[in-house]
């Protein structure tokens, strides 16, 4: 497949440009050519991609420009044998000085008062086209065919893997963080600005912060935080994104003697957890992993308990690339990311794993946290625990 420089008419930068990077490059040519060979099978002659994880999964982690959430300024304009960047010219500077350089895009400039649907329009020209979003479907009479797509970008690559452990890492440890110097009588605002700013020294992107106290989630399975303040327990949660990749992290933090049917709950949600971990296994589908788990919400007397919240789903470019539902027909595949979150009244979990060959590798394991160890049909699977703390700080 041949790759060419940038052609511009006016240069887009004063600036030096950074060296390629050689793995960087591979992960985007080798996404082009099973892209191109999507093109062939389905007889189209050109890819028009404008969704932010597309832009973000094909150039091997640059993030894509956009003027509001989910609404890019730019877009990717791929043949069977060429890759074009669709950008203004304020966001074509950064992204070819800083992010793309090197790694075989052409670029094709407007000035950034130029409607980009006039520039998109004239890529698209004379082409059967295939687009990932709907407004681009009847702007260049386009066929939508974004679950094409997915379905080469859920399963990671070398490289998107090796990003994952660490954003895992990095995650994890922030909410342990935080769960460890939070105080009584912290707001759950206060919480999560807290873990914000973890998060962030550390370069990763806070997407959705949780920070849940005294069994809130039992009433709001979904609640972020608020004004309350924290009198005995804190559930705190973190999806964070770097690289273009999200990654979920939860932990619970108890002051004072583990008493009563909250440390019940939170063991019970843990024993649901490390039941799907177990059985996500490749090559299964999901609605035959799901009975599994069911079956112990019923052996533990939580018939309908699972019908009070989402359990799982395969994360990656977006928080949810697929949400994993009981009749989901998805087929478990090496390299897939997936979160699973069960929870037990006041009570959850959450944790991310990669599907290997043989199993799966936790992402974000617990560092410097109590440990429990369940086992599930003879494997010893070893998830986080809750934190006691003194209830005097």
């Amino acid at each position: 497949m041949s790759s060419n420089s940038p052609d511009t008419s006016q240069p887009i930068s004063s600036g030096e440009f950074e060296f390629t990077d050689p793995e960087r490059y591979d992960d985007v040519d080798r996404k082009h050519r099973r892209l191109a060979e999507l093109l062939v099978a389905k007889r189209f002659d050109a890819w028009l991609l404008q969704t932010p994880p597309n832009f973000s999964w094909l150039t091997s982690g640059s993030p894509c420009p956009q003027s509001n959430p989910g609404q890019s300024t730019a877009a990717l304009f791929l043949t069977a044998d060429a890759r074009v960047v669709a950008a203004n010219n304020i966001d074509a500077s950064f992204l070819f000085d800083r992010k793309l350089g090197g790694l075989g895009f052409q670029l094709k400039q407007r000035a950034w008062h130029e409607p980009r649907e006039v520039l998109l329009a004239d890529l698209c020209r004379g082409r059967k086209v295939a687009v990932d979003c709907h407004s681009a479907a009847a702007l260049v009479s386009g066929t939508y065919l974004a679950d094409s797509v997915l379905s080469l970008r859920r399963a990671l690559g070398p490289i998107e893997r090796e990003r994952m452990r660490k954003l895992g890492q990095e995650v994890a440890h922030s909410v342990e963080a935080t769960a460890r110097n939070v105080e009584l009588g912290q707001t759950e605002a206060e919480i999560n600005a807290q873990l914000a700013h973890r998060l962030l020294r550390r370069e990763v992107d806070p997407v959705r912060l949780r920070a849940c106290v005294d069994g809130r989630t039992a009433t709001y399975r979904q609640w972020t935080g608020g004004a309350s303040e924290m009198k005995r327990c804190a559930m705190i949660s973190a999806t964070g994104s770097r690289d273009g990749l999200h990654c979920t992290a939860t932990r619970t933090v108890l002051f004072g003697l583990p008493t009563g049917g909250f440390v019940e709950a939170f063991h019970k949600s843990t024993m649901l957890c490390a039941t799907g971990m177990h059985f996500t296994q490749s090559g299964m589908m999901f609605r035959d992993i799901w009975p599994k788990v069911k079956r112990i919400y019923e052996k533990q007397n939580l018939v309908d308990e699972w019908r009070l919240a989402d359990q799982a789903e395969v994360t990656g470019y977006r928080p949810c690339e697929t949400l994993l539902t009981p009749d989901c027909e998805l087929i478990i595949e090496p390299h897939l990311a997936i979160c699973w979150h069960p929870s037990v009244a006041g009570a959850m979990v959450g944790d991310t794993i990669l599907v290997t060959d043989e199993g799966f590798e936790l992402v974000t394991p617990a560092s410097d946290w109590p440990i429990i160890t369940i086992t599930v049909k003879g494997e010893a699977i070893s998830l986080p625990d809750l934190l006691v703390r003194p209830s005097g700080g």
